[in-house]
């Protein structure tokens, strides 16, 4: 079985504010008499379910075309997380042991993705070293950040970079067991970007 955990993307999918949304512009329809349609997008590469580039928050580190793919390929695990809105979790809120290399955390406290909500939860510095610890390579989470939105300095962000993990974020796990899975969301060769959209589905291990 496969879980599709992309948001949709459409003009109405929120991005963090000031970014840009996404926008389709029609060049050619078929419906007008032209030969083929023709779109073109414009949008942030943090756009829906994204995988971001050190890049986005280290100076002189790794675009996202460097990353290996390895990061988003392979065996995974969802885990619920009892999270309070605006606060960052820590290991004492996870609700299961770490049984995987890249682990996705379920916070509902980014419940509707046409709706920017500030108050999302997130990690803990602390959380992110003992996940690295654990031999987690990956982390992925269902709001549009590891940090706090009013976040500055970023300590879960540096937290990633000093253990060389990586990061998924705005993943719709709302509908996703708990449980173990394999986890395929590639990002795309983006040459010298700081992100990167992915296509990113769960599939069972049975």
């Amino acid at each position: 079985m496969i879980y599709d955990i992309t948001p949709p993307i459409t003009e109405s999918l929120s991005v963090w504010p000031g970014d840009t949304p996404p926008t389709r512009e029609v060049l050619c329809r078929i419906e007008d008499g032209d030969t083929v349609t023709l779109s073109t997008l414009r949008t942030t590469v943090h756009l829906g379910a994204h995988a971001d580039g050190p890049n986005h928050y280290a100076a002189g580190a790794q675009a996202i075309h460097e990353r290996s793919l390895d990061f988003y390929l392979g065996n995974c695990q969802v885990i619920d997380v009892e999270a309070t809105r605006g606060q960052r979790f820590a290991q004492e809120n996870l609700t299961a042991s770490i049984k995987a290399e890249r682990v996705l955390f379920r916070t509902n406290t980014f419940p509707d993705f046409s709706t920017f909500n500030e108050d999302f939860a997130a990690f803990s510095p602390d959380l992110i070293d003992w996940l690295s610890s654990q031999g987690v390579k990956l982390i992925g989470i269902d709001t549009p950040s590891v940090d706090l939105f009013d976040s500055k300095k970023l300590p879960s962000h540096q937290a990633v970079f000093r253990n060389d993990m990586a990061i998924l974020e705005g993943l719709r796990l709302k509908d996703v067991p708990a449980g173990l899975y394999e986890l395929i969301a590639l990002p795309l060769p983006l040459v010298g970007f700081d992100a990167s959209p992915v296509r990113a589905i769960l599939r069972t291990m049975d």
